[in-house]
């Protein structure tokens, strides 16, 4: 998976495409984190309706958010990710194990809707 970061005035944006895995998921965490570190935000769009495919284990899935702990994401962050509708299972998973760990994530299909409920 490839991902372009764009710094807004109040949050950032990545948006991604190819396939997503584990690994390259991983290194977009880290980016995503660095991002936020360096432009003073907590808030995140991610918008992955350019994903072709996307791959992964329910157990990487559940340890996601253990992860970004470690990485250094702060619960004080939130994150909407758009998708598509035929990745909803994977991300409902990944929302579900996310808010679960106290972090602020929503998924949608939409960006008007992910912006409004980002940005609230």
């Amino acid at each position: 998976m490839e991902w372009e970061i764009t710094v807004h005035k109040n949050y950032i944006e990545i948006v991604t495409h190819g396939v997503a895995d584990e690994k390259s998921s991983l290194k977009m965490a880290h980016a995503i984190t660095d991002a936020m570190r360096s432009n003073r935000t907590t808030k995140a769009l991610v918008d992955h309706r350019g994903l072709e495919a996307v791959t992964g284990h329910i157990i990487d899935i559940y340890e996601r958010p253990r992860v970004f702990k470690i990485i250094g994401v702060l619960l004080g962050i939130k994150i909407a990710e758009v998708i598509k509708p035929e990745h909803q299972k994977h991300f409902t998973f990944l929302e579900t194990v996310c808010v679960n760990q106290g972090f602020q994530f929503s998924i949608f299909h939409e960006k008007d809707p992910a912006l409004k409920w980002l940005l609230a």
